[in-house]
């Protein structure tokens, strides 16, 4: 593994967060002597793009709340990330605004009553669009890596749903599962 790959671990990202700690994603690099930083792109109410409309559990072109997130490590472009939440949970919060949101979006959901305590991830590589291709400033002929996370809480409602698109020679993800 090279010095710039990174080790991504799940966990950190779907816990909330004590009072006072900062967001997961600039806690984890620091922890390791790196920098994360993110820039949000924009967020508020969009319709229900299909995929998302499915894992959310609502209709198609429905009204959801997206933020959408640049992710930077060490200044370098390593994720785009697209969360989005049903409407009901997120309109009128700072989950439909472009400010930072103390603690990150999970210590927010945890704080309005909802608190995820399944996921489900699926990852798949592919080659990025030009947009895509653009933004992570990969070579024409360099994979992604896409992972589609959905968070479901207590009743097994989809709470959220993550977007995550990355350069696959930037990545390697850990998944570390406790049996019984």
């Amino acid at each position: 593994m090279s010095a710039s790959q990174w080790v991504s671990t799940s966990m950190p990202y779907l816990t909330p967060r004590d009072k006072g700690q900062p967001d997961a994603w600039g806690a984890e690099p620091a922890a390791r002597g790196r920098r994360g930083s993110q820039r949000i792109v924009s967020a508020g109410e969009v319709p229900a793009p299909a995929e998302v409309a499915e894992l959310l559990g609502v209709g198609a072109g429905d009204a959801v709340v997206v933020r959408r997130r640049m992710m930077y490590l060490d200044d370098v472009a390593c994720e785009l990330t697209d969360t989005y939440y049903p409407a009901a949970i997120a309109l009128g919060t700072p989950l439909g605004a472009t400010a930072k949101i103390r603690g990150g979006a999970v210590t927010l959901l945890a704080e309005l009553g909802y608190v995820g305590v399944r996921v489900r991830e699926d990852v798949i590589a592919r080659m990025p669009g030009d947009e895509e291709r653009a933004a992570l400033r990969t070579e024409p002929d360099e994979p992604v890596l896409c992972l589609t996370r959905v968070t479901f809480d207590a009743e097994d409602r989809p709470i959220q749903v993550d977007l995550m698109t990355m350069p696959a020679r930037l990545q390697r993800l850990r998944y570390e599962i406790s049996i019984g």
